[in-house]
């Protein structure tokens, strides 16, 4: 039993914190490591009650925050060409590809206009593929 106590007081050692604590802080930090799991949840209890507070309102926020993340997630993309690059007349040739509906001056004139959207509300799927052969021409793009 002599064995257990000691390998709990070594590994209680090994995990003390690396931040520094106050006096009294370290105080409290020394009897909480001394408590039972009953006394802790007791503890946990009392303060939740005395300070109008909840432990697990981290947990619930991270919940709410990837519930967020996951209603934001878009179906219709717009893709822009940012930046045309050093290879126009390829990126030129890709947009025409893209928009087979431009004629060679409309696809100039968007790609060294800038920030010009080339495909809107497409899907992730094909805006990603556009995204792919505009930078492989030599455009710089964004999906918006």
């Amino acid at each position: 039993m002599a064995e257990d106590t000691t390998k709990a007081e070594v590994t209680a050692e090994a995990s003390k914190p690396s931040v520094k604590l106050s006096g009294d802080a370290q105080k409290v930090m020394e009897t909480v490591g001394k408590m039972t799991v009953l006394e802790l949840s007791e503890l946990v209890k009392a303060m939740e009650e005395k300070f109008g507070v909840s432990a697990a309102a981290p947990v619930m926020m991270a919940q709410a925050v990837a519930q967020a993340e996951a209603v934001e997630e878009k179906s219709a993309y717009d893709v822009v060409i940012v930046s045309a690059g050093q290879q126009k007349i390829a990126v030129i040739k890709a947009v025409r590809e893209l928009d087979q509906t431009l004629g060679l001056v409309d696809a100039k004139n968007l790609v060294e206009k800038g920030n010009a959207v080339i495909l809107t509300g497409a899907k992730k799927e094909a805006a990603e593929e556009a995204k792919g052969k505009l930078e492989a021409a030599g455009a710089k793009v964004e999906l918006r």
